[in-house]
């Protein structure tokens, strides 16, 4: 006896009777194992800075409405505390989306949470402000439903391309979140007159990027539907 196993020897090794009785090679069962270890290291990957950032503005969202509403919902104190919960739901949402991208973070769980994260936490502190009597429930159904119209036609015309985030889109984005942060904190004088006037600019660029968001849909959806026609009357031809 050498004590070299056969396989070093220059022989093949013997298969083991699971194997035997199996009747897969080696070399079926190394590709099975990749593939699994491949699909646990996806599955880890979930677990990245990008998405623990978004969890917590999933968790900042009943939080956030405890301390709204918390002592009849008008008490100064809570207030501040609820507007620091929104203010760090905000500044996650700068960071997160701009980590997934540059470190190549990007995950579908990502790609679902953000946007539900998005709109769960501007969703609820419009929700409270009107049903504190803060701001008028017109406000709130203008912007949710200018909100939940705009992904429902990303869905719509997914087919034919993706509508990309404009320049007005991110200013409509950071004026909402300043007005609404002003209104979550109990203010007076100038500052409550100004706040007014903020929450309008939001409103109206909440409209106008809406109906550019329709416009570019539409023009989407037709370039659309033309490329396929051309496509068909090529294969035709």
């Amino acid at each position: 006896m050498t004590g070299v196993p056969a396989s070093a020897a220059g022989g093949s090794p013997k298969a083991t009777p699971a194997a035997a009785a199996s009747g897969e090679p080696g070399g079926a069962k190394s590709a099975r194992g990749g593939k699994l270890a491949a699909a646990a290291v996806n599955q880890a990957s979930v677990w990245n800075i990008a998405n623990l950032l978004t969890m917590l503005r999933l968790l900042l969202v009943p939080a956030f409405v405890a301390l709204m509403l918390a002592d009849g919902g008008y008490d100064p104190a809570w207030r501040s505390l609820a507007w620091a919960a929104f203010a760090i739901a905000m500044i996650t949402d700068l960071f997160d989306g701009h980590l997934a991208r540059t470190y190549n973070l990007v995950t579908d769980f990502g790609k679902i949470a953000d946007p539900i994260a998005d709109k769960a936490i501007m969703g609820a502190a419009l929700i409270c402000l009107s049903a504190l009597g803060d701001l008028p429930w017109w406000v709130t159904v203008v912007i949710l439903g200018r909100e939940l119209g705009v992904t429902l036609l990303r869905f719509l015309v997914i087919r034919y391309g993706v509508i990309p985030a404009s320049r007005g889109g991110k200013l409509k984005t950071l004026t909402q979140g300043v007005a609404v942060g002003m209104y979550i904190l109990a203010l007076t004088g100038w500052l409550a007159t100004l706040r007014f006037w903020v929450m309008g600019a939001a409103v109206v660029l909440t409209v106008v990027t809406g109906l550019d968001y329709v416009r570019q849909a539409i023009v989407l959806r037709r370039q659309g539907i033309a490329e396929r026609k051309a496509a068909l009357e090529e294969t035709e031809a």
